[in-house]
């Protein structure tokens, strides 16, 4: 489906003088009044809305009056919209950004965890006033009247009047039905001016809300912008919730920014069928999507030959990868599948980023194959980085790249580099205990500064003073006195090394297992484990160790196909993941239990709660379909024949 041509004034980025989210949307609806801004898609398929500059800017201000007629401005204001109505959400976003108020954003309250959600967020952010739909909110009426803090909240509906004003404006900003948003007022914003707060994902700990100024995100919308090398062609597709930092920045703000147009669609849609995503990207030939690793291993498992022949994914350019570990299989398997149907391995883009640097840290360059390090196993283990050498009549490849294959062998990791990060920003590797700063061949945590860093957590001030304001103990500085290179840095607890200038992750540091010695990083167990028999659910496995004896044991959890329920064997299933354990990484596990679909605890974007599930399965609270464990001690390694995987 075609799109208006681009104002080549996109090309240049948004004008010098926009210095907070506020004048940037007024700048492009000034000058670009006309122009699509977002496209919303109905079951991921069926187009329902769009909306331009103009439009959007006459809907924040139209919100904006009416939350400032309440006395909101300065305050926190929760927005909670239906998954499927990402229009509704960007207005009502932009709505508390011109009001002077600080947005907090949440999951609508879909069930009883996400309801929980909702309430600790408003409890946590100190909200007083509330944004969502008529829809949702008579559907909710009755339980937000029954949960405090709730039910002490000023509920508003954005699409009764500001909607109605979009869908009469003609474009000069002016409908004449008397709601042009004359009332509003615009506030004073300083680059220091809190402009939302970022909830952390929850995958480690209780979420927290990083504090994000306009100063941060205008900062961190450049960055993404010189990395990406965004033209007034590229047009966007985006499934992943807005609620998350990448699709917060990725979805709504960025495509101000930019100048480029964005389509939306539900997470659930995507999901429930990955082939509408590459759909999506065929029909309106965007140049920019991504998501997790998960969501190209859901396309792989989920879209069949028949259905990739249909696809034309040949303006694909910027395939982002982020959000959690980028595995170099992954990337392979896919750029393999879909090269038929015009996909290019150049067009992936790993990144790494957090809700505390407001979204990016690092980004791979546009156009060019992903960096990928084959490194020795056991040296990694050790948190040293040492080339493997690899023999030539191997398949497995090292150098750049997804095209090698991935490795067959347990004595090497392929680690994808996540790019370099933006200007104005430094990237330390610094040891977690000692805090001095790690040789170039060591493994250590991720340290960052620079302007994209959030302020802090909000109203946790010994978390901000411990994760906001490390220093490193032997700093060998370069920069001015008053640089990023001296600090003080943000701890972000993942673990990694840097090389010529690129970033590789290798895990979470409180994820790290330590077995036998060794340190093993959960996510390329626990790819090997989803992918070692076809009845396995991909993104539903979770490692981690336990104390048995005194020493540290290894746990799976892993959940079953939905159509293999019926008829598991169970005992060949366990046995694929004993084989697969011991061949790629040398290791027998303790236990591994085989749950029931939706059974693992998961952050409402989709990540692994793997202290929930250790805790779960402690107290014998997970959905088992049934259970193994080593009656003996694990001191060696079982590479026992009858245990292979079906072929």
């Amino acid at each position: 489906m075609s799109l208006p041509p681009q104002d080549n004034a996109a090309l240049l980025g948004p004008s010098a003088h926009c210095g907070s989210l506020v004048a940037l949307l007024r700048d492009r609806a000034e000058h670009q009044p006309q122009q699509v801004a977002y496209i919303g898609l109905e079951n991921g398929e069926t187009e329902s809305a769009r909306l331009t500059y103009a439009q959007l800017d006459a809907q924040a201000r139209a919100i904006a009056a009416q939350l400032q007629s309440l006395g909101a401005a300065g305050t926190q204001v929760l927005l909670t919209y239906p998954l499927d109505d990402g229009l509704a959400f960007t207005a009502g976003f932009f709505g508390c950004l011109y009001a002077g108020a600080v947005t907090v954003t949440a999951w609508p309250p879909l069930n009883d965890s996400l309801l929980a959600e909702l309430q600790y967020k408003a409890a946590d952010a100190e909200v007083k006033f509330a944004l969502t739909t008529e829809a949702l909110l008579a559907q909710g009426q009755a339980t937000f009247a029954a949960t405090p803090p709730l039910n002490q909240i000023h509920w508003l509906a954005t699409d009764d009047s500001a909607l109605e004003l979009a869908s009469k404006q003609d474009g000069s900003g002016q409908d004449g039905s008397g709601q042009d948003g004359s009332e509003w007022q615009m506030p004073t914003i300083s680059p220091d001016t809190l402009a939302y707060l970022q909830y952390t994902s929850g995958s480690t700990g209780l979420p927290k809300g990083a504090m994000i100024t306009h100063g941060n995100v205008m900062n961190n919308l450049q960055m993404i912008f010189e990395a990406c090398e965004y033209t007034p062609q590229d047009i966007g597709v985006c499934w992943l919730p807005l609620y998350h930092d990448m699709g917060l920045v990725g979805a709504v703000i960025q495509p101000v920014y930019a100048g480029g147009p964005v389509v939306m669609m539900s997470p659930v849609d995507f999901i429930l069928k990955p082939l509408r995503w590459l759909q999506a990207i065929s029909r309106y030939r965007a140049t920019t999507s991504g998501g997790p690793n998960f969501a190209y291993e859901l396309c792989l498992r989920k879209i069949t030959p028949q259905q990739r022949a249909g696809l034309d994914l040949s303006s694909w350019a910027i395939a982002a990868n982020g959000a959690e570990p980028v595995l170099a299989d992954t990337l392979h398997r896919f750029a393999q599948a879909f090269q038929s149907v015009g996909f290019r391995p150049e067009a992936f883009c790993p990144a790494y980023g957090m809700a505390e640097t407001t979204v990016m840290v690092s980004l791979a360059t546009r156009g060019q194959l992903p960096v990928v390090k084959t490194v020795q196993r056991q040296a990694l283990e050790q948190n040293i980085i040492a080339e493997a050498i690899v023999d030539a009549t191997d398949n497995t490849k090292g150098g750049t790249g997804p095209d090698a294959h991935p490795e067959t062998h347990s004595d090497v990791r392929r680690v994808v580099s996540c790019g370099r990060t933006g200007a104005n920003h430094v990237i330390a590797i610094v040891n977690p205990d000692t805090l001095v700063r790690c040789a170039d061949n060591e493994v250590g945590e991720v340290w960052v500064s620079g302007p994209s860093v959030a302020k802090g957590y909000f109203n946790r001030v010994k978390e901000t003073q411990h994760t906001f304001r490390a220093q490193i103990a032997d700093p060998e500085l370069t920069g001015s006195e008053d640089g990023p290179e001296d600090g003080p840095f943000l701890r972000t607890g993942d673990m990694g090394f840097l090389q010529d200038g690129e970033l590789f992750i290798t895990g979470r540091l409180k994820d790290v297992i330590i077995l036998w010695g060794n340190n093993h990083y959960p996510h390329f167990l626990e790819s090997t484990v989803e992918q070692s028999h076809p009845a396995l659910r991909p993104a539903g496995v979770a490692v981690f160790g336990i104390a048995v004896d005194e020493e540290e044991r290894l746990v799976v959890v892993q959940e079953v196909e939905s159509r293999f329920l019926k008829s598991l064997n169970s005992e060949e299933v366990i046995g694929a993941i004993r084989q697969s354990l011991a061949e790629q990484h040398m290791l027998e596990a303790h236990a591994i239990a085989l749950l029931r679909p939706g059974s693992t605890p998961k952050t409402p974007t989709g990540k692994i709660q793997r202290r929930a599930c250790k805790a779960n399965y402690l107290a014998g609270e997970l959905n088992i379909i049934t259970q193994w464990q080593n009656s003996g001690i694990a001191t060696g390694i079982l590479l026992d024949p009858a245990l292979a995987p079906p072929q």
